[in-house]
Parts: C-alpha cells; sequence; structure tokens
C-alpha cells in the first residue's frame, strides 16, 4: 500500500469525491490530448526555489526523461497548497527523488510569484508559468473565466508522447496520489543507485 507523508493533513480536509479517471475519454468537457500522441513543445517561463529561470524552459529540454505537467488553479490558496505539499513531501516516491523525472506544476501566475512560493514553501521541483492559457490550451483544457486552469495532470513519456492524462486530480484524495505514483512508475521504472546495487551485492 502507497504511504503518504502528509496523509494527515489529507484526512483532515478529506471530503466525499470520485475518483479521478485516468482516461481522457472518461471526462467531460475538455478535449484533452489523447494517449500516445505527441506532446507539442511548449515553452513556459520557469521557476524554482532559487529564483525565475532567465530563459524559457522547453519540453524539449527534458527529452529522454519522463515529465509530469500538473495544472493547478493558483499559488498559496488551500487545496493547491495542499497538493504541493504532498508532492514535496512524497518527492522521492511519486516522482523518485527527480531521477529521471521532471515534475513541473503549471499556474497562470507570475513566474517571481511561483519562485516566493517555491522558495517559502522549499518546493525542489520546476514551476511553470501560464498567465495566458496557452500552455493548457495546446494540450485540450479549456481555463476558466477568471484564466486559473483546472487540476489536470498530463504525464509524458521519455520520448515525449502522451502516457496519461488524470482530467480531474483530486488533491484530498489519497488514491490520486497512488495512481500517480503507480503511473511514473510505469512510464520511468526506478533505478537503484550505485551504492544500492553495491549495497546488495554484498549481502
Amino acid at each position: 500500500m502507497y504511504r503518504s507523508a502528509t496523509a494527515g493533513l489529507i484526512a483532515g480536509v478529506m471530503t466525499l469525491v470520485a475518483a479521478p479517471g485516468l482516461s481522457a475519454q472518461a471526462q467531460d468537457g475538455p478535449n484533452f490530448i489523447e494517449v500516445g500522441q505527441a506532446a507539442p513543445d511548449l515553452a513556459l517561463t520557469g521557476a524554482t526555489r532559487w529564483g525565475v529561470i532567465d530563459q524559457e524552459v522547453h519540453l524539449s529540454d527534458f527529452q529522454g526523461e519522463a515529465v509530469v505537467l500538473a495544472f493547478f488553479p493558483a499559488a498559496r490558496t488551500r487545496g493547491c497548497t495542499i497538493q504541493m505539499q504532498a508532492y514535496r513531501d512524497q518527492y522521492a516516491d511519486l516522482f523518485h527523488g527527480g531521477r529521471n523525472v521532471v515534475l513541473i506544476a503549471i499556474s497562470a501566475d507570475s513566474g517571481e510569484d511561483l519562485h516566493s512560493w517555491a522558495k517559502d514553501a522549499d518546493f525542489p521541483f520546476l514551476f511553470g508559468s501560464d498567465p495566458s492559457g496557452h500552455v493548457y490550451r495546446s494540450l485540450g483544457g479549456v481555463p476558466r473565466d477568471n484564466g486559473r486552469t483546472g487540476r489536470t495532470v498530463i504525464v509524458l513519456d521519455p520520448d515525449g508522447t502522451v502516457a496519461e492524462v488524470i482530467p480531474r486530480f483530486v488533491e484530498v484524495d489519497p488514491t490520486s496520489y497512488e495512481q500517480l505514483a503507480a503511473i511514473v512508475d510505469r512510464v520511468a521504472p526506478a533505478v537503484e543507485d550505485d551504492h544500492e546495487m553495491e549495497a546488495g551485492a554484498d549481502d
């Protein structure tokens, strides 16, 4: 059973929700990019806890690595804080600690605001700023009237094709994180590092 480091936080705000579907065909509304399609080489303003990245970040920069595009409505809001803190606290398990897996959390917030939030919360992953909603639209999403996106997760294979789409990621449902972990494990199986392999050989 997959164990969440933030299970207590999630349990405290858990509501009756339906488990998110794992198929772009099983959702109403936006017509998200289909599994098996090549993702367009999108460009974003990137930000980390260390600062705003000088040059635009392109999906092609991560060729050879699995990429998780996690769209969320807005920085520092309650639900998004729960989601990003869960990603932070489960980073090693969900995203293999960043080994061969790149997480890009994307919202309409500015790069400066995303950097500030990442710094304050010590988020170890990359953020992307999509103020116009262009990136979300390019993947079939439809931003809300206020410009915010839905809570959609799209996982890309190392060759840049779409491996899975979760149209509605439910941030307060632990099974959402279990499903995402299973998808990432399938797309980019965890690799033991050298010292772990050596230790195993000595047993």
